[in-house]
């Protein structure tokens, strides 16, 4: 695939683990020499209190190609949230982009060309878990970081399955508020 790919933007739900574990990846890819390369290294240059932002590494000294760059949609304010963010989750969300390379959705040819920005969501309870399941919760974050990307570089869903399913489809909490549950 020799074609620019000026920005592809996608997300995924993952669940089914214990409380805490679910992961909602939201992606935005592009070509590292154009805009989308402007608003990488503006994110990764203008750092905010409670939402560093982070390449996504496979350990220290380890950084995945595409360069993936992690943004907490969550504000930051304890260090166990912050480890847990900064390992399991940074891992898990590297191990995704490289399995979406694997599966052919990020052409290898392109790893270097292209970035990837992606809004993390952790939930907090994860810092008040003393059982928490670092191996459930990485492979929730990879598994949703891969179908992330996978979604976004197949333009999923396309206009006509939306138009198609509109009506059959309610917002889980806006049904949740009709049936006086929040």
């Amino acid at each position: 695939m020799s074609d620019r790919i000026v920005m592809r933007v996608g997300e995924a739900l993952v669940a089914g683990g214990p409380p805490g574990t679910a992961a909602e990846p939201e992606i935005i890819i592009g070509e590292l020499d154009g805009p989308f390369g402007t608003a990488f290294a503006n994110l990764l240059g203008d750092q905010v209190k409670g939402h560093t932002r982070v390449l996504a590494i496979l350990n220290t000294d380890v950084m995945v190609r595409p360069s993936t760059l992690m943004v907490s949609k969550v504000t930051v304010k304890n260090e166990r949230y912050t480890n847990i963010l900064m390992g399991t989750v940074q891992a898990a969300t590297a191990n995704g982009v490289l399995d979406a390379v694997r599966n052919g959705d990020i052409p290898k040819e392109k790893a270097n060309d292209l970035g990837i920005i992606i809004s993390v969501w952790l939930n907090p309870s994860v810092a008040t878990d003393d059982n928490l399941d670092h191996k459930i919760l990485f492979d929730i974050h990879r598994k949703a970081t891969a179908a992330a990307i996978h979604k976004a570089m197949n333009n999923e869903p396309d206009i006509d399955w939306l138009l198609e399913n509109q009506d059959e489809i309610v917002h889980k909490y806006y049904q949740m508020g009709l049936e006086g549950k929040i």
